[in-house]
């Protein structure tokens, strides 16, 4: 077909056809058969579309991503960002791994495939994130090596414990080396100087957490892929772009990491942060690079991410080159989106024992109270915009020795909860950033353990909280005066719904709305609200075992002299 003795499948014809290795846009045809690209130029014979006008891009690819932050289940992921352009995302499956164990990974891995989005899969390296977080257990080299055998698995997924690789710590080092890894994403946070070449000498190739232009530099000076994220809650492409547009697209790549689904569904995927970065003055033909070869090329997918012979054909229309929404999105040759609506395709089942993960101790509102004695205290001071959090020292503001809320200072109590083996465990803490004023919300969303995570201004409605969720199997819920506002039931692993995206967006909206009438108006205050149980993103969080002075790498007392 392609030397031309035998009609293609399909040829769509007249559009201009982008080519990634020039960077040039080239008006003529496309031949497309037995699912990849047989040639350009002129063929005869096959099905045709008249693309003349149009622009041919290759079909998006996010080069790091979480599926379950989206809180949809795989299919549902899927129809939401394939009408978006994207045809294939590399995913680090530790969220639900914290929950259910390799079982978890394998099951999902299952539920992929077939769908029209390419579900290629990192082996995930840190479950739990460090020792100071509770999942359901942990995974080990050997769990990791059973996941690499699978077909689209890749290589090591991001290394998030990065104080114990820098420090040489033997466990985390191991897991560099499983057998069947092709390459190692990172995870290294502000991480400069000579530590960042410790941690580059262990063998890491990548980071998505730079949230600053010196820092992606420095980075990409030393031989470092810099994926530039634009999630919920953590936006850096307007910080990186400028990298971009001062040293070429080479060694980044675009990803989004932790997106949840009203961003999804409102603004996009791949094709949103294309859309910003040419916003930015990037051109588009730099734009479409981050978002299609170049994270293809780091993977080592040499098949895909381009519109070449021999390469596989997932492709996109485009009317113009400023809003990046395809008229239409073909995948292995196919097409699968049009319209802005993906076509129907089979739903995936979900067994009963996916169900059922939520298991808490007797909870009360005794639970979260807060004895105190000193005249300070450690509160998480919430960045906007950022997973990065920092460490202030407050007052406490109590009543017989007893630690409270206090609204007018935006100071909230925190909990987290182990929901794996009841245990008992709580940690407890004060959060300011919320804005919250009366009330309580909380989540089986916590990255990265999963535990419950509750904030709240009076023990009475945190404690309601965390039982609604029990009963709900997980999820996200609002609760003032004793009441619930506002609830999504997240039944699959505490950390997914069953549920059409259309209905998982109304719900969180809503659940947004009842948040927004007890006084938080920051953006994303779900996302914001499960990063702070993660032990690896500088500087202070909480998990179930205590406040975590991330810098120090050490457990820290809420109380100071």
């Amino acid at each position: 077909m392609a030397r031309g003795d035998q009609p293609p499948d399909l040829v769509v014809a007249g559009a201009y056809v982008f080519s990634a290795f020039t960077k040039e846009w080239i008006e003529t045809d496309v031949a497309v058969a037995d699912g990849r690209i047989a040639g350009l130029g002129q063929f005869d014979g096959g099905e045709r579309i008249d693309a003349s006008g149009l622009y041919l891009a290759p079909g998006f690819i996010d080069a790091h991503m979480h599926i379950e932050s989206s809180k949809l289940m795989v299919d549902e992921f899927v129809r939401a960002v394939l009408p978006h352009g994207t045809t294939a995302v590399v995913t680090d499956p530790h969220e639900i791994a914290n929950v259910l164990g390799t079982d978890g990974i394998h099951w999902l891995l299952d539920v992929c495939e077939g769908l029209p989005v390419e579900i290629f899969v990192m082996a995930s390296s840190c479950v739990p994130a460090s020792d100071f977080e509770s999942p359901r257990r942990a995974l080990t080299t050997g769990d990791m090596e059973s996941i690499l055998r699978r077909s689209h698995a890749l290589g090591v997924a991001e290394m998030m414990n990065y104080p114990g690789v820098i420090a040489g710590d033997e466990a985390q080092l191991d897991k560099l080396e499983v057998k069947g890894a092709t390459h190692i994403d990172g995870h290294a946070p502000g991480v400069r100087g000579r530590a960042l070449d410790a941690y580059l000498a262990a063998g890491i190739r990548s980071d998505h957490e730079s949230t600053t232009y010196e820092e992606a530099l420095e980075k990409r000076r030393k031989g470092m892929w810099v994926l530039i994220r634009e999630a919920s809650n953590a936006r850096n492409l307007e910080a990186l772009v400028p990298l971009v547009k001062n040293f070429g697209p080479d060694f980044c790549a675009f990803c989004t990491d932790d997106r949840e689904p009203d961003f999804l569904v409102r603004e996009g995927h791949i094709n949103q942060m294309a859309r910003a970065a040419v916003q930015q003055g990037l051109s588009a033909e730099d734009a479409i690079l981050l978002s299609s070869l170049h994270p293809a090329l780091y993977h080592g997918l040499e098949d895909s991410g381009a519109i070449a012979p021999g390469f596989k054909a997932d492709f996109l229309l485009l009317e113009g080159l400023e809003s990046f929404r395809p008229l239409s999105v073909f995948k292995a040759g196919r097409l699968v989106a049009e319209g802005g609506r993906a076509l129907p395709f089979p739903a995936a089942d979900v067994p009963l024992w996916v169900r059922h993960s939520v298991r808490l101790p007797s909870v009360s509102p005794e639970s979260f109270t807060i004895s105190v004695s000193k005249p300070r205290m450690r509160v998480i001071e919430i960045i906007p915009g950022q997973l990065l959090t920092n460490c202030v020292v407050r007052r406490p503001h109590g009543n017989g020795g007893r630690a409270l809320a206090d609204p007018e200072n935006d100071l909230a109590k925190i909990a987290v909860i182990e929901r794996h083996h009841a245990t008992g465990r709580i940690g407890l803490g004060f959060v300011e950033g919320f804005g919250l004023k009366r009330g309580a919300f909380a989540s089986t969303v916590a990255h990265d353990a999963h535990n419950v995570v509750v904030v709240g201004m009076n023990d009475h409605d945190m404690a309601l909280c965390a039982l609604r969720l029990q009963a709900m199997g997980g999820g996200i819920v609002v609760v003032a005066d004793n009441q619930v506002l506002a609830e999504l039931p997240l039944a699959v692993a505490g950390l997914l719904s069953e549920e059409p995206f259309e209905t998982v967006v109304e719900k969180l909206d809503a659940a947004h709305l009842a948040l927004a009438s007890l006084g938080v108006e920051i953006e994303s205050p779900f996302m914001t609200l499960s990063f702070l149980a993660l032990s690896v993103i500088p500087k202070l969080k909480i998990t179930d075992r205590g406040l975590v002075d991330v810098d120090e790498f050490a457990l820290v007392p809420l109380e100071l002299d």
